[in-house]
């Protein structure tokens, strides 16, 4: 089995590696764009809770922690992944790293109501699975949450309505859709 690195690019673990397995369906959020995504969110990202919904390479995960999030939950099915993700958190002696063997959306319907500061969804590539996962999400992201999605497409902004959601910053880069998004405030 073929692998490649990626680097953590902030924080703590700044620029340390991590190995990369190639899985089908599997792209990793490229450096440019983790990037531009922890730039929107603040560099530091002390004391928030956060979710990487399909970790995959747990990268999102691994650079939220490194950058001070208090608890970070990363779902994900795939045995080999799951045993890759082990080894950095052991790596790394994250603290409030918590790997859940499982689908992404059914974590998500079973987190706490309002519970969390940032989702991150990034199923994988060309999956349909950012859809479901946005409508679990919304259950459990707190009033001032975050919610990053990846997609294969820019989303519209009546789907985004119809979640209550609504589009803070979107960025293009190759095939890469990437959107942050936050609840939609009532008036008043």
């Amino acid at each position: 089995m073929s692998t490649h690195e990626l680097r953590i690019i902030g924080g703590l673990w700044k620029r340390s590696k991590i190995k990369v397995l190639e899985r089908e369906g599997l792209r990793p959020t490229p450096d440019r764009v983790r990037e531009t995504l922890f730039n929107w969110l603040g560099q530091d990202l002390t004391g928030l809770s956060c979710v990487d919904v399909f970790a995959g390479t747990g990268i999102l995960g691994l650079e939220s922690a490194s950058r001070g999030a208090k608890s970070v939950q990363l779902f994900e099915l795939d045995k080999a992944l799951c045993q890759a993700i082990e080894l950095h958190i052991q790596r790394f002696k994250a603290q409030g790293l918590v790997l859940k063997k499982t689908d992404g959306v059914q974590g998500l319907i079973h987190l706490p109501k309002a519970s969390l500061d940032v989702v991150f969804i990034d199923p994988p590539f060309q999956s349909e699975l950012f859809a479901p996962a946005m409508k679990a999400a919304t259950g459990a992201l707190k009033a001032s949450g975050l919610m990053y999605v990846e997609s294969p497409q820019k989303l519209a902004p009546d789907v985004l309505m119809g979640l209550g959601l609504e589009c803070l910053k979107y960025l293009k880069a190759g095939q890469v859709h990437a959107h942050l998004l936050n609840r939609i405030k009532p008036d008043g």
